[in-house]
């Protein structure tokens, strides 16, 4: 006849099975960091122009009906992916962009804002008031937007910083035609090396186009400034 374990044992027998348990989780976590870290920085090119899929489920979390649009489902292209890199920001985004007119980009902007992420817009002066601009939608809903100051120069970088440690960067405007009609080229990496000195740029232009530091403008009669505090 077998023994009973006395109820002491059992829970201690029970105590050492989960510690080890969830000694193998953080060891499995440890290994999978390793792994990551030893491939060095991420390091990704895409290529444009991309062709249209459905890209519904990157910006719905808990959907549970398929989406019934006609695009095709399930297939990753390089501007899936570029809206994966973007949506992952958890703390600040800075953007820098000459010219701004896709809806689906302006949503994965507008969507960040929505969750609490820190997003900064630098633009080009001219470019924001082109039809079609997303520019205005942006500071409708709250979001820091400055330009350009100066008339005799454009803005013209295409770069973003996620979090302050992922560059987003390229020949892409972010455009309807140029996401599915032009060849561009939009790279992504972490290497420190590479952000860094897009955050000094970043910040450089930001300050340098504070409207507090400029004298109001006057067009048709209208004051054209708008104050927009650091963040």
């Amino acid at each position: 006849m077998s023994q009973q374990m006395p109820f002491k044992e059992l829970m201690k027998v029970l105590g050492l099975g989960a510690v080890a348990f969830v000694l193998g989780v953080e060891g499995l976590n440890w290994l999978m960091r390793r792994l990551r870290d030893s491939r060095g920085p991420l390091k990704e090119v895409l290529f444009f122009p991309s062709p249209q899929v459905c890209v519904e489920h990157l910006f719905i979390r808990h959907k549970h009906f398929p989406c019934a649009c006609p695009l095709p489902h399930g297939v990753e292209t390089s501007f899936s992916r570029l809206l994966v890199h973007l949506l992952s920001a958890r703390m600040s985004l800075d953007l820098c962009v000459f010219s701004f007119s896709h809806m689906e980009l302006s949503r994965a902007i507008l969507l960040l804002h929505k969750r609490g992420v820190v997003v900064r817009v630098v633009t080009d002066r001219d470019y924001m008031t082109i039809t079609g601009s997303q520019i205005g939608v942006l500071r409708k809903a709250g979001i820091c937007v400055r330009h350009e100051m100066s008339s005799a120069v454009h803005m013209h970088h295409k770069f973003a910083l996620v979090d302050g440690k992922k560059l987003i960067t390229g020949s892409l405007n972010w455009t309807l035609t140029a996401v599915q009609s032009n060849k561009e080229n939009v790279m992504v990496t972490e290497e420190p090396e590479l952000v860094g000195p897009y955050q000094q740029e970043f910040q450089k232009l930001w300050e340098a186009n504070d409207p507090a530091n400029h004298k109001p403008q006057c067009t048709n009669g209208q004051l054209n400034i708008k104050t927009c505090k650091d963040r």
